[in-house]
């Protein structure tokens, strides 16, 4: 017979995802950055759509 008995613990409780804190701001350089880099992207999109459209053969 044993003299003592061990108490079963639960596992610890998990947090939720929204629990975490927030995501620190992004700094103003990034978000300038990010502006020129989507102007860009677009002129580029643009500028390709406008060449395919004068490779096609007029018909």
């Amino acid at each position: 017979m044993p003299a003592f008995t061990f108490e079963k613990i639960s596992p610890p409780v998990r947090r939720d995802p929204a629990a975490t804190p927030p995501k620190k701001p992004r700094g103003l350089i990034s978000q300038m950055i990010d502006r020129f880099a989507e102007r860009r992207a677009r002129r580029t999109l643009q500028q390709q759509r406008a060449m395919r459209r004068d490779e096609k053969p007029a018909e």
